[in-house]
């Protein structure tokens, strides 16, 4: 039986369309200063082509200075195709907790009156509500470089006032991988009846579009990133690069991959999280991985480093309830595998940094696979989300320097759990947070927050 699911697996992973790549057109970032200072290069070297898809693109200092550099660049060059996909919802609210005013699609239909220019910032409604699945699609595209990261433009991902987000960022040079992602945005999002330019005022209410989301959705299901066969590499001979997307449960080629990758681990798995809550199905196959003698290491931000985190000195609300969920998830997830931490098989480290917070996902496996992904490895991820990532197999260890200078990088500032009593317990948390949760639990409320967030 184990043997047939390794080899399902590899079949799997076989069966997937990679593009060979070059290990010098790879280069690992490290910071968001680096991140948005490659941003700023890429845009003012752009001949061709700008393709950004994010969760969003804040009203704010960095998000004015970058969108200047667009329309910069605009201006130099008038036949440069620029396109920008964010969801739909997020633009069209202000930040939670904050009081209504200029909303990011207002702030871009406004820019686009003053440069009068055809329309730049689409909105992609993956669900008829936000709280039902966002466009969680990351990836910038720069004629044929992709610039990966889980970030979005705002203030805190692009370090605009020495606070940061921390992400992962990769650039990578491959005209054929550039070529399959612009393909994937113009087939199923620029074409669909449900996507409009959020820089037109008079882009019509969620309400008015509600049947076409619902049949947008059930058709996105089904897509997948398509590569040329002239541009594909054998599997398992050379550094390669596959385009994956996914979206609910049934055909998600991203979630069926990540399960697989945790089937194929032979010695080390390595995650990144900024949210620990994994769906059912990737806590029973770390389980299997302890019991098998595999080592697994987990990263996920201290509570304190949550974006959602809120200081006990300001005014709590609901969001900041999060992070203590998320920190009693992992509490219980020590104490089960209290042995296997105890042993060394299974390692947690904490990051923390200051005041500065964690957003980190992705998937080492051995020294073989590497899974940039915007996926937060968490129930909202696996079923309500659109998903995308890029998994590099690398047989012949070309990019293992830079590999592991990344996951050097990123342990700097992590502490090890070498007990599950080292996190806090509820009766330790602020009393807000205490009487929310303890209201969440009387009505089980704390399982459907935990499923949707």
């Amino acid at each position: 039986m184990f043997i047939n699911r390794i080899n399902r697996a590899k079949q799997h992973l076989r069966s997937l369309s990679y593009i060979p790549q070059a290990a010098e057109d790879i280069e690992f970032l490290h910071s968001a200063d680096q991140f948005k200072q490659t941003i700023i290069e890429l845009i003012r070297g752009a001949k061709t082509r700008i393709y950004v898809t994010a969760l969003y693109w804040q009203l704010d200092e960095a998000g004015q200075q970058i969108l200047a550099e667009i329309y910069q660049a605009k201006g130099n060059n008038p036949d440069l195709d620029v396109k920008i996909l964010v969801d739909w919802h997020r633009s069209q609210r202000n930040l939670l907790g904050e009081a209504k005013g200029v909303t990011n699609a207002d702030w871009y239909s406004e820019e686009r009156a003053k440069h009068g220019n055809d329309a730049m910032f689409f909105g992609v409604p993956v669900n008829g509500r936000e709280v039902f699945g966002v466009l969680h699609i990351k990836g910038f595209v720069f004629d044929d470089t992709v610039l990966y990261s889980g970030a979005s433009i705002n203030n805190v991902y692009l370090n605009q006032f020495g606070k940061y987000r921390y992400d992962r960022y990769q650039k990578i040079k491959n005209g054929p991988l550039a070529d399959s992602l612009v393909r994937f945005i113009r087939q199923y999002f620029l074409n669909a009846d449900s996507v409009y330019a959020l820089d037109d005022a008079g882009r019509p209410k969620t309400r008015e579009i509600k049947s076409q989301i619902k049949a947008f959705r059930k058709q996105l299901k089904l897509a997948q990133y398509r590569v040329e066969p002239s541009n594909t590499a054998v599997y398992g001979e050379e550094l390669m690069i596959a385009p994956l997307f996914g979206l609910g449960t049934k055909y998600n080629v991203l979630n069926r991959t990540i399960q697989d990758l945790f089937v194929l681990v032979q010695e080390r798995l390595t995650i990144c999280t900024p949210y620990f809550n994994f769906p059912r199905t990737l806590q029973v196959k770390i389980r299997d991985l302890l019991n098998d003698g595999k080592k697994v290491e987990i990263i996920v931000g201290d509570k304190t480093a949550n974006d959602f985190y809120i200081p006990p000195s300001q005014q709590f609300r609901m969001a900041g309830a999060l992070p203590y969920l998320y920190e009693r998830n992992l509490r219980a997830f020590c104490k089960k595998f209290e042995q296997d931490l105890t042993s060394g098989r299974l390692t947690v480290r904490l990051w923390k940094d200051g005041d500065n917070s964690y957003h980190l996902k992705g998937i080492w496996v051995d020294d073989q696979y590497i899974l940039l992904t915007g996926n937060n490895l968490n129930p909202r991820a696996w079923r309500l989300d659109a998903e995308n990532g890029l998994l590099i197999q690398d047989p012949k260890r070309a990019l293992q320097a830079q590999v592991q200078a990344e996951l050097n990088e990123i342990r700097q500032h992590t502490s090890e759990v070498k007990h599950y009593s080292e996190l806090e317990q509820m009766e330790q948390y602020p009393y807000a947070v205490q009487r929310l949760l303890k209201r969440f639990s009387r009505v089980k409320a704390d399982q459907i927050v935990k499923w949707i967030l």
